[in-house]
């Protein structure tokens, strides 16, 4: 506590950049899944290859990754774009199977129903199916916020600067106290996404409130 005190000015900004390069690419993870996550759906024959193949992107190691991509993106190697769009694909890898799955739990009764009432496809998706989808896709969603906190803080070894830094540093001088303090601060993150997805969640799916006995 006496080092996190000290040194609080220099955590902070880590915390912030940290949260940056996880939270950013969940949403741009999410866009990209939902189309793909409804195209494997919609057509059987491409649902098994595409969702098999977004999820092999998920074994790739982290590290080669962040080494590869600035070669492949003509950018800097400390450039946070890198990081960004690695954990984008790591995202979209983990989302696009949940997508589907959330949508193929949409109740064929409900679809029938909605296409009798005069939906078209494109309106029976937006405003019937993705909302019914809304818990699977959630928990998916929760997953890979976690996976992402965890997996940025790899970046740290090639000089990206985030909450991994400090456990660089802390091995660097076998001094535990920036360590612990990076441990707790990545929990803690990983809570706050994971509450934020749960409220919005909760937002979304009025429908799945229980009314309190009065």
């Amino acid at each position: 506590m006496d080092w996190f005190t000290a040194h609080a000015g220099e955590v902070w900004p880590f915390f912030v950049e940290h949260l940056y390069l996880s939270g950013v690419p969940l949403l741009i993870g999410l866009a990209i899944a939902l189309p793909l996550g409804w195209v494997a759906k919609r057509y059987r024959f491409l649902g098994p290859p595409l969702i098999m193949g977004t999820g092999l992107l998920y074994t790739l190691p982290s590290l080669a990754v962040f080494i590869l991509l600035p070669g492949i993106l003509h950018t800097q190697i400390l450039d946070p774009v890198n990081v960004i769009v690695a954990m984008t694909v790591y995202t979209v890898a983990l989302l696009v199977r949940t997508v589907a799955d959330g949508l193929h739990a949409v109740p064929e009764d409900v679809l029938l129903s909605a296409t009798a009432m005069g939906y078209r496809p494109f309106a029976r998706l937006v405003k019937i199916e993705l909302p019914l989808a809304v818990p699977v896709i959630s928990a998916g969603l929760r997953v890979a916020a976690v996976s992402n906190v965890s997996i940025v803080s790899v970046a740290a070894i090639i000089g990206v600067e985030q909450l991994g830094s400090l456990f660089t540093d802390g091995f660097n001088r076998a001094f535990f106290a920036p360590i612990i303090t990076g441990i707790v601060a990545c929990v803690v993150l990983s809570l706050l996404l994971d509450l934020l997805i749960m409220g919005v969640t909760h937002l979304l799916t009025p429908w799945a409130r229980t009314r309190r006995p009065t």
